[in-house]
């Protein structure tokens, strides 16, 4: 990293350390939301996390239709916000559903298209130290969480409040029209997901971290960056870059950001999960529909996966099912991405390996691992008993005008999608209840 880019990263993140000293660290908490439950107010002072997550480390929130998310979290000094044995409990289910035994971000990558610099940014450059506090402007409805942050640059001041913990309307949850005897109802409603975010920043980068989670089952991670163009990275012109300001004299340089997650599902609370991909392939023939047919590969071993056309994978629970006796899963949907070819983990979209506890991150492992410091190094045969997922994203950020001042948020991420996990909707409304299965003429 160039000097400069460090020492802004430091003094800006030094400077809001200072702020929360002088405003003190209790958590800041708005009204509820809607009609959702607001989350618990954070304590005066984080203690340390318990390992039976204590009150300060644990987050429940039930959303409207009856839906209710449980975790904990904790904050690692490298991955920054991890959360913990995540579960969900639709309404109607007697017990929460276990879903993620962990979840954290495994890398952000960043390497720039002339070559002159290349950045791990989470065990590369400080990014858990950089934990930004909010403004409670940036948790409406919600309640801002008190960090202590590992490694804190200014021990005396480790305590950030930095995590957002609010909901926020996604819009339509569903939509049925032309119901009822009379073909006038109209079954909608308006969904509400339960957000944790923080902002950690590297350089002239800020980096909202976002977790979010649905009603329906549906689990949204991603990252957005913003800030500011880095004003020492411009490389007047040569061919990797592009013009910024007045006439074509300053090119800022393009680059890359390649984000990884890892997760550690432990579905129905077993770690001993299966992977299956599923490839679709359509045939056409002279005067006849297109025909497309879909077949199930079990992935039984470690893999570097790519995305492909009609190609989608999804990971199964061995130890539950749902009330109409179909193993519970979820299915990985990935959002858009452009892969870096730059590099051998980050060829690939998809990763499962075996669990080890010494590969924790996708590139530059701080652990010294039998097999290498990278993802795809321990993609090596190995059997899965207990599969651990990454999943890249990549985005090429080639700047343009609006990027100053300040850049515009650019979202790189996926989500994780029910499939089977709960015999219906479980947001249905009880008039539809007992539409489940074939329903032709009233059944």
């Amino acid at each position: 990293m160039p000097e400069r880019r460090l020492r802004r990263a430091r003094v800006r993140v030094a400077a809001a350390l200072g702020a929360s000293a002088l405003i003190g660290v209790t958590g800041v908490a708005a009204g509820p939301a809607g009609s959702a439950q607001a989350a618990p107010k954070a304590p005066a002072k984080a203690p340390a996390a318990a390992a039976d997550c204590s009150a300060a480390y644990k987050i429940e929130q039930k959303l409207d239709g009856g839906t209710t998310w449980r975790m904990c979290w904790h904050y690692d000094s490298k991955a920054g916000l991890v959360l913990d044995n995540v579960s969900y409990q639709p309404k109607g289910e007697a017990a929460p559903i276990k879903v993620l035994t962990s979840a954290k971000l495994a890398q952000i990558h960043v390497p720039y298209d002339d070559g002159s610099n290349e950045y791990d940014d989470l065990t590369g450059q400080d990014f858990a130290q950089a934990l930004q506090q909010l403004d409670p402007a940036e948790c409406p409805g919600g309640t801002i969480k008190t960090v202590r942050v590992p490694g804190a640059w200014d021990p005396d001041h480790p305590d950030v409040k930095g995590l957002c913990a609010t909901t926020r309307a996604r819009g339509h949850a569903y939509r049925m029209g032309g119901a009822g005897p009379d073909g006038d109802k109209v079954y909608q409603r308006q969904g509400k997901d339960l957000l944790l975010y923080t902002v950690n920043m590297v350089g002239w980068y800020e980096y909202i971290t976002e977790w979010r989670f649905s009603g329906d089952g549906t689990m949204t991670m991603q990252v957005g960056a913003t800030g500011t163009l880095s004003p020492i990275d411009y490389d007047a012109g040569d061919g990797r870059g592009w013009p910024i300001g007045k006439g074509a004299k300053d090119y800022a340089t393009s680059h890359a950001h390649n984000v990884f997650w890892r997760l550690n599902f432990g579905l129905d609370g077993s770690p001993k999960s299966k992977i299956e991909q599923y490839d679709s392939k359509t045939t056409t023939a002279t005067g006849q529909k297109p025909k497309t047919k879909t077949t199930r590969t079990k992935v039984t071993k470690e893999l570097a996966g790519d995305a492909a056309a009609q190609r989608w994978w999804r990971v199964v629970s061995t130890a539950g099912k749902n009330k109409d006796g179909h193993p519970r899963s979820y299915e990985i949907v990935p959002g858009h991405t452009s892969k870096f070819p730059g590099r051998s983990y980050t060829k690939h979209d998809v990763y499962f390996t075996e669990y080890n506890k010494c590969e924790q991150f996708a590139s530059n492992n701080p652990r010294s691992c039998s097999v290498g410091k990278s993802v795809d190094k321990w993609v090596n045969g190995e059997n899965l008993k207990h599969p651990i997922v990454w999943v890249n994203i990549g985005f090429h950020h080639i700047a343009r005008d609006e990027d100053q001042e300040p850049m515009p948020v650019h979202w790189q991420g996926f989500q994780l999608a029910p499939r089977d996990v709960t015999a219906m909707n479980p947001l249905t409304p009880s008039a539809l209840s007992d539409h489940n299965g074939h329903t032709e003429g009233g059944g």
